[in-house]
């Protein structure tokens, strides 16, 4: 059985087979431990699916576009040319622009709602006219319309987006992927292989991630028009303030990139688990404390809706 040095630290003149295993193992240890690159994404598109099954397809679609991206990173490792991630580090512009699209994302699932955030204005200046075409005009709701009649459904093609983007993201195991096991191949074909058996091995994982995520809004007993308003309403807050924090460390990292060399050492020896620093801090900051909040926060607009308006009688 492999142990985790091996796993980590794997040696040269390994099989095909072997390196293509230890890809896709190596894929289900970055899928299941809470990596800022996954985790905060497919809980916000998982809980916005409102069921199991949907929870399901938003960490296949998110995977899909992540085990594509994974593809190509380990076929430039073979390359040679993922060498520049050792010369940059490219996490911060990865933030930033993981941040912005999952700040758009929750921003498209707002529009039309009675829901205003920061920034909220500018945004439909500036994109106003971009969704013009598809018919969605900011609207008011009214006293009388029920909560979750202004919610539209979640396009899981931002997932696919979100997981190609977010890819790009480097961490211990990319780099036992691009720089150990993609090189030892026979040529850039089955390097490729490596990534996407990664990205398999991601993808499993995030769809059991994503079912467990999407059952928190199904904690309570909830008509399945609640639980759609429950779950869509947390995905569009937790991607609109989440993006903004994304975008915020981002800058921060890009512009201080020591800043990702602190880190409380946690005792143990598996990525994303062995550290307490800025990708766990996002991990817990938008799945934790902003994904957890809104989940609350559209609950109590379910369980104790606003009292309804009573009409004024005219004087005579």
């Amino acid at each position: 059985m492999w142990g985790l040095d091996f796993l980590l630290n794997p040696p040269t003149g390994l099989t095909i087979p072997i390196i293509l295993a230890l890809g896709f193992v190596l894929g289900l240890l970055h899928g299941v431990t809470p990596d800022e690159h996954t985790w905060p994404i497919t809980f916000s598109y998982s809980v916005g699916s409102y069921s199991t099954r949907g929870g399901m397809k938003s960490g296949l679609t998110f995977s899909a576009g992540f085990t594509v991206q994974r593809t190509i990173l380990a076929a430039l490792g073979f390359l040679g040319l993922a060498t520049v991630y050792a010369t940059y580090n490219l996490n911060g512009p990865v933030y930033i622009v993981v941040g912005i699209v999952m700040f758009v994302a929750g921003w498209y699932l707002l529009r039309g709602t009675d829901v205003h955030l920061p920034f909220d204005h500018a945004m439909e200046r500036v994109m106003g006219r971009f969704f013009e075409d598809h018919g969605h005009h900011r609207t008011s709701t009214t006293s009388e319309a029920s909560p979750e009649s202004s919610m539209r459904p979640i396009p899981l093609r931002m997932a696919t987006v979100h997981g190609f983007v977010a890819g790009w993201g480097f961490g211990a195991y990319a780099t036992v992927i691009v720089f150990i096991l993609a090189p030892q191949m026979p040529n850039v074909g089955w390097a490729a292989l490596v990534g996407t058996f990664f990205g398999l091995g991601t993808m499993v994982m995030q769809i059991v991630t994503g079912a467990l995520f999407a059952r928190l809004a199904r904690l309570k007993r909830l008509t399945v028009a609640q639980m759609q308003h429950v779950g869509l309403s947390t995905a569009s807050r937790t991607l609109y303030i989440g993006g903004l924090a994304f975008t915020a460390i981002g800058a921060i990292v890009t512009a201080f990139p020591r800043i990702e060399g602190y880190a409380v050492s946690t005792g143990t020896s598996i990525p994303n688990l062995d550290s307490i620093g800025v990708a766990f801090v996002l991990v817990v900051g938008v799945v934790g404390v902003i994904g957890g909040y809104n989940l609350w926060k559209a609950y109590r607009e379910i369980a104790h809706p606003p009292p309804a308006e009573t009409p004024q009688k005219s004087g005579v």
